[in-house]
């Protein structure tokens, strides 16, 4: 059985052959990942990539106005500082954690090297993008034409996904800020939902106590980046099993 915080707890490093992890994991350094923790702002140059473990990262971007909106969440599926793979070494958004636990981090001296073999690596890494900027142009669409009640289904369940068990570290505050709307429209939503025991909420954390109805209750969003990381991505991804 793999250790709780193994490499390969996370899907992108457990998809790779033994020869090329052979040469990765040795570099990899484990750290600790806090709330609210900012990997990278806006226009930083990027140093690192992180394969998170059982945290979650969240990409934002902030308007001149200081509104900020969620463009897309990573977890264990996944990889933070994409960008450093696609010919920049800095990106528009900024990396904030929303989900305490732990990551690997890999210079991206090394990271490049690997991505510069052009062998399985670089293709992995290009199907993941790709699954990424889905889950991103989604995300656009969904908080443009649902309501709130559907996208903070869908925000749900994608973080549900990306960790172990049914509790969420998400205050409606957060999750207010992630989808760019007011705290009180969350409020409602949430509290609906809570009325069909679909969720609990105490103090800074969301109980998932009936998947299957926050599915059901959720835009077609969800399932369309889900099908897309089970598509595009082998192995056990979380986010496209449960």
């Amino acid at each position: 059985m793999l250790d709780s915080l193994a490499p390969q707890k996370n899907h992108l490093l457990a998809a790779l052959p033994a020869q090329i992890q052979d040469r990765l994991f040795p570099r990899l350094e484990l750290v600790p990942l806090s709330m609210g923790k900012v990997l990278c702002h806006s226009g930083d140059s990027l140093r690192h990539v992180y394969f998170p473990v059982d945290s979650i990262v969240s990409l934002f971007h902030e308007t001149e106005s200081g509104a900020s909106g969620e463009i897309s969440m990573v977890g264990n599926e996944g990889l933070v500082g994409i960008a450093l793979l696609l010919g920049g070494d800095s990106t528009s958004s900024q990396a904030i954690v929303h989900g305490a636990g732990s990551a690997y981090r890999l210079p991206k001296q090394q990271i490049k090297e690997e991505f510069n073999r052009h062998g399985e690596f670089l293709e992995l890494l290009l199907r993941y993008t790709q699954s990424l900027m889905t889950q991103m142009s989604q995300t656009a669409v969904c908080n443009r034409h649902h309501s709130v009640e559907q996208q903070l289904c869908r925000l749900l369940l994608l973080a549900h996904d990306r960790v172990p068990g049914n509790k969420l570290s998400l205050t409606q505050d957060l999750i207010a800020g992630m989808l760019g709307v007011r705290r009180e429209g969350i409020t409602s939503a949430a509290g609906k939902l809570r009325l069909q025991n679909v969720i609990q909420y105490a103090r800074g954390q969301i109980t998932v106590l009936n998947r299957p109805k926050l599915e059901e209750l959720s835009c077609e969003c969800y399932e369309v980046v889900r099908h897309e990381y089970a598509r595009l991505l082998p192995g056990p991804c979380s986010c496209a099993v449960n």
